[in-house]
């Protein structure tokens, strides 16, 4: 692959969501002459009011559609000469997929070899052009770590979840358009993502808004998971830097060098709420309300970014301190998005707006 890859049209999955919002937003800001097609079903945890700011532009398009729609994802690629695949769209909270894993399999199986095949006979009927497919992946592939270590990109995939299952089928699925059609893929695994943006059902946006309406913070097991933390900002800058710059079928870790405890995340959005609130010192700590642990809980992720650093020349720009703080206040200053994402009020006028 070239180092100056630059597309001049590209399909992004799932881009309604919480990852694929962020990237689209700061793609769109860094890359004014790239046409952006967003492909969304617009389930639960899309919302078009993330993208309020690219949506008038001329150079960008929504579509409503299934990924696992064939014929649809065909369509799109060559009327709009897409150059480019980025796959966020998935299924993606743990504990749905333990009470409902069909749905997961669905999704991040079944519709990322979808994309994989109406991609391969894309790129194969416009072998003159550039072309890559990316997928948007996660570090629960390789399962749970103990007290010491990281992931590498070479460490063996072990999921744990319906969830993380899934996804490392996709990856594989991935893996193997490379390996047997050489196929143009890059595989990026990223840590726990925060930001703006996301869904109140994941443990940080879940934290500071439980707060804000003073309800208890259920926290799993005795809170001692450790999970390494990555703003979205920064992992879509890493998305960006990976598609224009990534050798084809490479894996690419990407982490924020955040590894916290769940308790002390919690009792830092606890404590930083309390000033922000006007609420005596510990008075959030007392909403917190420890629960059964969640099955198949892994213990530990830790990431090892070195080779998209030594390779692409990526690191990332926040500290975890920085970050949660902008996190706290962007949801305190958007309270109406919280609200309508929570009471599924954005849904009626997406009915209404684009069929189901």
């Amino acid at each position: 692959m070239t180092a100056a890859f630059t597309p001049h049209a590209i399909l992004v999955t799932g881009g309604a969501g919480f990852i694929g919002s962020n990237f689209i937003n700061h793609f769109m800001g860094a890359n004014p002459g790239c046409r952006v097609v967003n492909l969304d079903l617009l389930t639960y945890a899309g919302n078009l009011e993330n993208l309020t700011g690219v949506e008038s532009r001329p150079d960008y398009r929504f579509v409503r559609g299934d990924i696992c729609d064939a014929p649809l994802v065909a369509s799109l690629l060559t009327e709009e000469r897409i150059e480019a695949v980025l796959h966020f769209a998935a299924e993606s909270h743990v504990d749905r997929s333990i009470t409902g894993p069909e749905i997961f399999v669905r999704t991040n199986v079944l519709g990322t070899q979808v994309l994989l095949e109406e991609s391969r006979r894309h790129w194969q009927a416009n072998k003159s052009a550039d072309f890559r497919f990316l997928q948007v992946s996660t570090d629960e592939v390789y399962g749970s770590l103990g007290a010491t270590g990281f992931f590498t990109e070479e460490t063996p995939l072990a999921p744990n979840s319906p969830y993380s299952a899934s996804k490392a089928g996709a990856d594989l699925l991935v893996r193997a358009y490379h390996e047997t059609y050489g196929m143009p893929t890059l595989n990026t695994r990223c840590s726990n993502n925060y930001g703006p943006y996301h869904f109140p059902e994941k443990l940080i946006p879940l934290m500071i808004t439980n707060i804000i309406n003073q309800k208890p913070l259920p926290v799993y097991g005795d809170g001692l998971n450790v999970r390494d933390w990555l703003h979205v900002k920064d992992h879509s800058r890493a998305i960006e830097t990976v598609l224009k710059k990534g050798r084809g079928g490479s894996i690419y870790n990407v982490g924020g060098n955040n590894e916290w405890k769940n308790i002390d995340i919690v009792n830092l959005v606890c404590d930083l709420l309390d000033g922000r609130l006007g609420r005596q010192p510990g008075a959030n700590r007392q909403l917190i309300a420890f629960v059964k642990d969640r099955p198949g809980h892994d213990k530990r992720y830790a990431i090892d970014a070195a080779r998209i650093k030594r390779e692409l020349g990526w690191e990332p720009g926040y500290t975890f301190e920085q970050g949660i703080a902008e996190t706290i206040d962007w949801y305190l200053h958007n309270q109406e998005w919280v609200a309508k994402v929570t009471s599924g009020a954005y849904r009626d006028y997406y009915e209404k707006q684009y069929g189901r």
